[in-house]
């Protein structure tokens, strides 16, 4: 597969993983607040930007001069991303958990929220490898999307 193919499978396969999860988050709600849907305006932003920050990486893939500085772009997207998603979870999860389904444990949402919590470090791991070389920043991007489209591993 080309360098520029993986970029974008990479944003797919992401993309995807996080409407599953956003699927599985919404399925736990049973009243939302101003702060929800405000969040989860925040949330489909930042998914917004990443068929930009995709674009660049694809671009300067394939030549040298910024291809490191796309490369900290597309991880920083996919960072922001993560911070936002996570953001909105644990706003559900700890400080309005009144709002989700009342057979939602507290043990089931803490397990929740350490998933959601899992793909900070290796996105923000990403952004900074993309300093070095930007096919770090690809690989642990794919790795992330990866692990969580394995079973068991979505926000369910």
């Amino acid at each position: 597969m080309s360098k520029t193919r993986t970029a974008y499978a990479v944003s797919f396969l992401t993309i995807g993983i996080i409407w599953i999860n956003h699927h599985a988050m919404l399925r736990r709600i049973v009243n939302v607040d101003h702060a929800i849907l405000m969040l989860n305006l925040l949330l489909l932003l930042t998914i917004g930007v990443l068929p930009f920050s995709t674009a660049l990486m694809a671009e300067y893939l394939k030549v040298t001069p910024g291809r490191n500085l796309a490369a900290v772009i597309y991880g920083g997207s996919f960072l922001l991303m993560s911070l936002a998603f996570f953001g909105m979870q644990r706003h559900l999860l700890v400080a309005k958990h009144h709002l989700l389904d009342e057979r939602l444990t507290p043990d089931l949402r803490r397990a929740v929220l350490r998933r959601n919590a899992a793909g900070l470090v290796p996105y923000a791991v990403a952004t900074l490898g993309g300093i070095l070389t930007p096919y770090f920043t690809l690989a642990v991007c794919a790795a992330v999307a990866g692990s969580y489209a394995l079973p068991g591993t979505t926000s369910d």
